[in-house]
């Protein structure tokens, strides 16, 4: 394997062909917009700057992995000499299965198609190609040059040998492979979800404020940031979004989202990216909101 597509130069995009050019793959980073990738490659540069002072590499290395990365605005030529595509699109169903049956007519026959989904189904998704044997998820974490973990996730077709693949390849480039099976939300987000989901009751009922809920978590759990940060920094919306998918998949009232989650994201409350959440955010650290819906 030596070119990997990545496409989607979002966050997790990026970081994604951080980790293959940095471990020394050619990676082809598509996105529709030229603007969207020029801003990718500027914060992989900024990352790798921070790489370099903290002496975790040189700068012939931060070199050479920004000259491995060559972008694309077309998906066609973007994948078309890949042995692997990662997708990172949007959260969207109709959209990555959009993606999909591209990446399916335009990639060689033995490029592996890989979704970095945190919680749509893989077997969705490998329906909508010709190669359905050939379609695996890859959940990496956010920020994905630090983070250790990627969640390798089997669809109902998935061929052994694709699996053991992805699963030799993500220890090649340094992670940490965890396998799972394709069920609604996987095992990082059927677990993480309902826990994000139930902090947020706890707030909704006022049983505790925000920052008693996070510390208790803190603290009392070892976690490293409390729930409600964690909701800020992965998106309410997105935190919602696999939560739908949850109650969708399941049936179960547990996994419904909690009606302040619903009124924050239609009220464009959705953390960091857009400067409030549970916390502010506007002045780049995190502050209380006081607000009278909490």
């Amino acid at each position: 394997m030596k070119t990997v597509g990545v496409i989607g130069s979002g966050t997790m995009g990026n970081g994604i062909a951080h980790v293959f050019a940095q471990n020394g793959y050619e990676v082809n980073l598509i996105d529709i917009k030229q603007t969207a990738l020029d801003k990718a490659l500027a914060t992989i540069a900024k990352n790798l700057d921070r790489q370099v002072s903290k002496g975790l590499i040189s700068e012939d290395d931060k070199t050479a992995s920004l000259k491995r990365i060559s972008t694309h605005i077309n998906v066609m030529t973007g994948v078309a000499d890949c042995d692997l595509v990662v997708e990172a699109a949007t959260e969207r169903l109709d959209l990555k299965k959009k993606i999909f049956q591209e990446m399916d007519d335009s990639a060689p026959a033995h490029c592996i198609l890989a979704t970095n989904t945190s919680s749509i189904s893989i077997t969705e998704l490998a329906a909508s190609t010709k190669r359905p044997e050939k379609v695996i998820g890859m959940h990496f974490m956010n920020p994905v040059p630090v983070m250790k973990l990627v969640e390798i996730i089997s669809g109902y077709s998935t061929s052994k040998e694709v699996t053991d693949t992805i699963e030799a390849l993500s220890k090649k480039i340094g992670k940490v492979p965890a396998m799972a099976n394709d069920y609604p939300g996987f095992i990082a987000n059927r677990i993480l979800m309902p826990m994000i989901n139930e902090a947020i009751y706890t707030l909704f009922e006022g049983v505790g404020g925000v920052n008693e809920i996070d510390t208790v978590m803190k603290l009392g759990m070892a976690h490293p940031m409390g729930p409600l940060q964690l909701a800020d920094f992965i998106g309410l919306d997105v935190c919602k979004a696999i939560l739908d998918v949850l109650y969708d998949g399941f049936g179960n009232p547990k996994y419904a989202p909690c009606p302040l989650l619903v009124n924050m994201v239609n009220a464009g409350k959705l953390g960091i990216k857009t400067g409030e959440g549970f916390y502010d955010w506007s002045h780049g650290t995190k502050e209380l909101v006081v607000s009278s819906s909490f």
